[in-house]
């Protein structure tokens, strides 16, 4: 079953490298304490709960969303902030509101990101070489870093390693 992704353009692309421009989505997100493997975990679970159901519409009943792709975390200051995107068809006006606290639902504008993709484990190590890989290649075709790396996960904790689909994606200036 094929899962909805984020819309975007690629401007540039120099395999495993990709310069893109990101149409306005939504994101539902959490921020979290701790390390990257349990603010992970943990925002997952807390994520996950909202689109299954741990939400209220106008009405008072809940409802169920579909899961998209990636699931993203970002360090944020002495944390973490983990979303997921959620699908093209909802507006920020048109999900429900999360009956948990730590749940926030946020408009992301077009933006525009340099990527590189990787399989593998989501590592320290891995996420720090390909961070540096990506923001040399950044320097290279002169486009200036704007933001913190973000590490986005495409597949499900059951995948091979090798057959994981992993990204960082770091903003730029426009």
């Amino acid at each position: 079953m094929a899962v909805e992704e984020p819309s975007y353009r690629v401007l540039l692309a120099e395999s495993p490298f990709e310069h893109r421009l990101y149409t306005e989505f939504v994101v539902a997100e959490t921020e979290l304490t701790g390390d990257f493997d349990t603010a992970s975990r943990n925002g997952f679970r807390r994520i996950a709960s909202y689109i299954f159901g741990e939400n209220a519409l106008a009405t008072g009943e809940s409802k169920k969303i579909a899961m998209t792709a990636p699931v993203t975390v970002e360090e944020n200051g002495n944390g973490w902030r983990l979303h997921f995107v959620m699908p093209a068809t909802e507006k920020i006006n048109t999900l429900p509101k999360p009956k948990n606290a730590e749940v926030r639902l946020r408009r992301i504008p077009e933006h525009e990101m340099v990527t590189v993709r990787f399989s593998g484990w989501t590592t320290r190590a891995a996420i720090q070489q390909q961070t540096e890989q990506l923001t040399a290649w950044a320097a290279k075709k002169n486009l200036r870093i704007a933001g913190s790396a973000q590490v986005a996960r495409y597949d499900d904790p059951f995948t091979l390693p090798w057959r994981r689909r992993n990204e960082i994606l770091i903003p730029i200036d426009r």
